[in-house]
């Protein structure tokens, strides 16, 4: 007696009968108690959950399933296929006539009217009377030219018989062979050549039928659109393939009048560029009906990704070269979930900023590089879109140059960029009134260093930094500010207004001088944002934003109703996600940005921070700008800095001031100063009064050297 086996997947049903536990997997589209069901849900338990009398029944039915032949699906497959090969022999049809002469006529003829180009209606109707004319006459001479056909062929006959007898002839003379030898030769090879072409020719006839069925069947699956009472499960989960079929389609679907009109006259869409493979996706730039701009089928992107069975996000409908014509590029079904991958300087390798650094990707899978020099950068977006990693890329390549300075401000309580710290030769962080003060103080002396650097290109007569004097060690080095969330900072009761003059500055003169400023934003608008740092900044980073205020604030003015829109990014669904101006030649593009964590469990930041280190100190360099700290003054003697400025001669209070802020940019008293505000203090404070002769108030140096002589002798008696 053999004693059974048991396992945990089976048991003894109580007749002797070893079964499964569990019920096979059912597959998927097969039915349990009547009901489809994908495998899923099949395999996780239903069957076992219905009871036992249940589980018997449904597993009797799904087996009287798989064995029982199925007619229906056998009828709806060879209609489907029947109904796919008309559809092929249609579209022969329809190519072969919009190929022909009359058919092309009548196309230009149907756009031109469309369109209401006179002018163009005039020239194709011209063209084709003068087609029509010229068949008309090839028709009526067509008699004569048949029967001066058949004169030439006879001709031809008759001659080629009197050349084969005068061969005949000529072979029965020269002893070479008897005449009649040479005609059963020659019908031996017509005889030859007959039966070669019959043998040849039945295969060919046979299977002809069955090829042009094959043609037309293919022709109906790549032209046609099976009824969706025959469309299969199958196909309905397939991804479509994109061409004009499919794009013509899914703009009909929009259900725009003047595009269903167009389409309605039989009129096709012009494509200017055809559906080709670009990356991805596919590529195609259409030419829409009149009355349809681009910016119209962009504001419905969500609606034409429906149509060309896409997310949203994998679809790109912009506005080309015309406000008619529409840049469409749609990506691969799934591509973009990669996206942007690991960023490529993770494990090793340098940078040199004047070449850029790795920022992303594009939509088409290119890789994206940022350019740095002789450019400031504006990123904004909603909160937790993906600025915080932008900025994050940036930083990473920069620091990767041993050349390179790294500065960095958080007006708030964030851990995103605490990796950078020991890179950097200036860090605050923290939304405290003294911090901000703090990043105050440290943008005085990045403006005072701004006009350093002015300095030092005159003295190098050089228009702006090149990577050979930020090699030198001349104090013209790569220098790169990051002011995270600076709208909080801008917006500061105290130190805001101060500090976005400071940034206007900046960016406007410190691109030629090596400095690159990066302004990280949430709310790029007027009262967080100064227009003149959202204008001076050539490069423009937009994650998803509310409106077209912030959308042509971070991308320049008219670049929502150009179609280049970070509103139409979708908040968390297209996170890591922005659209990019100034980083190449393209009015825009859409990148998927690379993405550094900053997490304790996964720090991507931090062994990029030591190699860097590592690498400026294996070149036996300090690490850039910690030479230059010097602390900040906290006060200055206003007669001592008179006395620097002031020459010889008599000065125009009026002029003071600027000579003031030029020998102490970081001084901020000094850089609001009036010469009547200047005239106030000299007399309230030092005793000195400015006389008005000739309405010019001149201030004598000599005054001013008296009263700092006088306060020096006062000095020594103090002292004794």
């Amino acid at each position: 007696m053999t004693t059974a086996s048991f396992t945990d997947d089976h048991h003894d049903d109580g007749h002797g009968n070893v079964v499964p536990l569990h019920p096979s997997p059912v597959r998927t589209g097969d039915v349990i108690d009547g009901e489809v069901v994908p495998v899923e849900t099949a395999s996780a338990g239903l069957v076992r959950r219905a009871g036992a009398a249940a589980q018997r029944r449904t597993v009797h039915l799904i087996t009287t399933l798989r064995t029982s032949p199925r007619p229906v699906q056998g009828a709806r497959l060879l209609a489907r296929n029947g109904f796919t090969i008309v559809q092929g022999i249609e579209s022969w049809g329809r190519r072969a006539w919009d190929a022909s002469t009359l058919g092309v006529y009548r196309r230009q003829i149907r756009a031109a009217e469309a369109v209401g180009d006179q002018q163009r209606l005039a020239e194709w109707l011209e063209r084709k009377e003068a087609t029509a004319a010229r068949r008309h006459a090839w028709v009526m001479d067509a008699p004569a030219v048949v029967a001066v056909a058949g004169r030439v062929a006879l001709g031809a006959a008759a001659g080629v018989a009197l050349l084969v007898l005068a061969l005949a002839g000529a072979v029965q003379l020269s002893g070479a062979g008897e005449f009649t030898a040479v005609i059963t030769g020659f019908m031996n090879v017509i005889r030859w050549s007959f039966t070669a072409v019959a043998a040849i020719w039945t295969p060919v006839v046979m299977a002809l039928p069955v090829l042009l069925v094959l043609a037309a069947w293919r022709e109906g699956r790549r032209r046609g659109r099976a009824p969706a009472w025959l469309a299969t499960a199958a196909e309905a989960d397939s991804d479509a393939t994109i061409d004009e079929t499919t794009i013509a389609r899914a703009l009909s679907a929009l259900r725009i009048s003047q595009i269903s009109a167009y389409l309605k006259e039989g009129m096709p869409l012009q494509f200017l560029t055809p559906a080709r493979v670009d990356g991805r996706g596919t590529h195609a730039v259409i030419r829409l009906p009149a009355g349809v701009t681009a910016e119209k089928i962009a504001r419905r992107r969500a609606d034409l990704a429906t149509g060309l069975h896409r997310l949203a996000k994998e679809v790109w409908p912009t506005t080309g070269a015309e406000a008619g014509i529409l840049d469409l590029w749609v990506a691969d079904k799934g591509a973009l979930a990669e996206g942007a991958g690991p960023y490529p300087l993770l494990e090793d390798g340098t940078v040199d900023v004047f070449k850029g650094v790795p920022f992303g990707r594009t939509l088409r899978g290119t890789p994206l590089t940022a350019p740095l020099m002789e450019r400031n950068t504006l990123t904004g977006g909603m909160p937790g879109q993906g600025k915080s990693s932008a900025a994050r890329a940036l930083m990473a390549g920069a620091a990767l140059d041993p050349t390179a300075e790294l500065r960095i401000w958080v007006p708030d309580a964030n851990f995103d960029f605490e990796a950078f710290k020991p890179r950097c030769s200036r860090y605050v962080m923290g939304a405290e009134d003294e911090k901000i003060a703090e990043i105050l103080e440290h943008l005085r002396e990045l403006h005072a260093e701004v006009q350093t650097r002015g300095e030092l290109l005159v003295r190098y007569e050089i228009p702006a930094v090149t990577r050979e004097y930020a090699s030198k060690g001349v104090g013209l080095h790569p220098l790169f500010g990051l002011l995270e969330e600076a709208h909080v900072a801008i917006q500061h009761s105290t130190h805001g207004a101060e500090i976005a003059k400071l940034l206007v500055d900046i960016v406007r003169l410190g691109r030629k001088r090596g400095i690159h400023l990066i302004v990280s934003t949430q709310a790029p608008t007027k009262d967080s944002m100064p227009r003149d740092v959202t204008r001076n900044c050539s490069n423009g980073v937009a994650f998803a934003v509310g409106d077209h205020v912030a959308n042509d604030a971070l991308l320049g003015q008219g670049a929502y109703t150009a179609g280049h829109r970070a509103t139409e990014l979708i908040p968390g669904t297209d996170r890591g996600t922005a659209v990019v101006k100034g980083f190449n030649g393209q009015r825009s593009e859409i990148v998927q940005v690379y993405y550094l964590d900053v997490s304790r469990e996964h720090d991507q930041v931090t062994p990029i921070i030591r190699r860097s280190l590592d690498a400026i100190a294996r070149a036996g360099k300090p690490l850039p700008g910690s030479g230059t700290t010097a602390p900040v003054p906290t006060e200055r003697d206003l007669l001592e800095d008179l006395d620097a400025v002031l020459g010889d001669q008599p000065v125009p209070i009026a002029d003071v001031p600027a000579l003031l802020a030029a020998y102490a940019p970081g001084w901020a008293p000094y850089r609001g100063l009036t010469g009547k505000a200047l005239r106030g203090v000299l007399a309230a404070e030092h005793g000195i009064k400015v006389p008005s002769t000739g309405n010019r108030w001149p201030l004598d140096p000599m005054t001013v050297r008296h009263e700092l002589a006088r306060r020096a002798t006062d000095d020594l008696d103090d002292g004794a």
